[in-house]
């Protein structure tokens, strides 16, 4: 393999002729083989990065600290790699030690070698196009490692968002196939009182549609970045105006609306947006799970369970039980749930991890969030086209345990009484007889009153007392 010798502080080193990244990059990824997830697996993350170059080559140039030249090449560079053109080159693992500073010497060692090459020079020629004095021109990982985390999250929000929406559609279109299908309601796993099939699943959709506004409204606070703060937010190593001048060309590359923070010092180990957002992602997942535990309720049996729902079929469910067939859609996603609930766990202890001026714990961090987000999009994609689009109710068996339910004598309660209602309950119960049958044995209600007031229409919604 032919190799090119670079050399940093610790020494020298050969670095494959062909590769973009350099020496620091080879560094990280013999000394941090740790989840085995690399930056590459995030394609918004290393877009991110090179958005940030790229506004930070422009704003450097403006102060006249870049030649049009260099800043052509640079620019040129983090374009192609925003296109998705060299990703392979980052080859450094999610997890390190540093801060990020792995990441960072990443990008910037790609984008330089490929500007070299823009300039018509070779890789490592690095007195043309430095990574450091030239790519990393005022700014330091402390600031540049943290906006573009801030702004791959904005990307990943919205393809989480549309994944959310997509799944929310499919609850709601059975909701409205399943709204005049009769079943019981249940509380503490006890018959409770009659509701429609329809009734529950537009309140999955009604309660996952929360949590649209839940997460756009946590995203917004990755728009406030630290850009110009270089190593701890005092903006040493940057030129007056710089700040100013790179978020401004950030809003025009990322088309968002970014802001400087107010205070550098504060902004750069703050790490309150990334807990904030988690916890929004979080709080999806407990819900998204909640549902699926409910989906595998409803779908139990088929002859010893509720059995009021099929899942699809998706695959035999046991390798000794002929026959059997396992909710594995349902079940899958529960899992993504535990793992969502443990990332925020890690993203909180994470951030309080952060000592004096600056947080280094941020890689584990963001590993978390992004894994939490990656899941979620495939799960809730997982679960509506494998699930939910083929869910059908068993519409008789429905309505036979409604009118065999004890539950439904809350419907008569309000016209009864309280006490002659427990009473018929209790019988109910002890022999094994109908409500509606010893309503009508007792000659409480006539069958027109009672079959008024136990009709579908009248058990599902509010409605006037009938008087008895």
């Amino acid at each position: 393999m032919k190799t090119r010798t670079e050399h940093d502080l610790i020494g020298y080193k050969e670095v494959p002729a062909d590769a973009y990244y350099g020496i620091q990059t080879l560094r990280a990824v013999e000394n941090f083989d740790i989840c085995g997830v690399k930056l590459s697996a995030y394609p918004n993350f290393i877009k991110g990065l090179a958005m940030v170059k790229w506004a930070a080559a422009k704003a450097n140039n403006d102060l006249g600290l870049l030649t049009d030249e260099l800043t052509t090449a640079i620019c040129k560079s983090c374009e192609e790699i925003i296109e998705g053109n060299y990703h392979e080159h980052f080859p450094v693992d999610m997890i390190q030690g540093g801060a990020g500073t792995s990441t960072n010497m990443n990008a910037n060692e790609v984008i330089a070698n490929r500007a070299l090459e823009i300039l018509g020079y070779q890789k490592g020629e690095y007195e043309h196009c430095h990574p450091n004095n030239h790519i990393n021109l005022s700014q330091s990982t402390n600031d540049a490692y943290p906006t573009a985390i801030k702004i791959a999250l904005i990307f990943m929000n919205e393809t989480l968002v549309e994944g959310l929406k997509s799944m929310i559609t499919a609850f709601r279109a059975k909701g409205e196939e399943f709204k005049d299908v009769l079943k019981m309601g249940r509380t503490q796993l006890q018959d409770a009182v009659p509701m429609t099939l329809g009734q529950e699943f537009e309140a999955w959709a009604v309660t996952l549609e929360e949590e649209i506004e839940r997460l756009n409204q946590n995203s917004k606070l990755f728009l406030e970045v630290n850009m110009g703060a270089t190593a701890i937010g005092t903006g040493i190593n940057s030129e007056p105006g710089y700040s100013d001048k790179c978020v401004a060309r950030l809003n025009e590359i990322t088309n968002l609306p970014i802001v400087l923070a107010g205070n550098l010092i504060e902004a750069t180990p703050d790490t309150g947006s990334y807990v904030m957002y988690s916890s929004a992602v979080k709080r999806l997942a407990v819900k998204l799970s909640k549902i699926c535990n409910d989906l595998r309720l409803l779908s139990s049996g088929p002859r010893c369970g509720l059995n009021e729902i099929n899942l699809p079929k998706m695959q035999p469910g046991s390798s000794i039980m002929p026959g059997k067939v396992n909710p594995v859609i349902p079940e899958v996603v529960n899992q993504i749930a535990y793992k969502v609930i443990g990332n925020d766990l890690t993203v909180t202890f994470a951030a309080e991890a952060g000592q004096l001026e600056l947080n280094v714990m941020e890689p584990v961090l963001v590993r978390a969030i992004f894994e939490s987000m990656e899941m979620l999009v495939n799960g809730m994609a997982t679960l509506k086209e494998r699930c939910i689009e083929g869910i059908t109710a068993n519409v008789e068996h429905c309505k036979e345990m409604v009118l065999n339910s004890i539950g439904i004598v809350t419907a008569v309660n309000p016209t009864l009484g309280y006490e002659a209602s427990s009473r018929i309950a209790k019988r109910a119960l002890a022999e094994n007889r109908s409500v509606y049958d010893l309503i009508l044995e007792e000659g409480l209600l006539s069958k027109e009153k009672l079959d008024e007031i136990l009709s579908p229409e009248r058990m599902i919604k509010p409605q006037k007392f009938v008087e008895a």
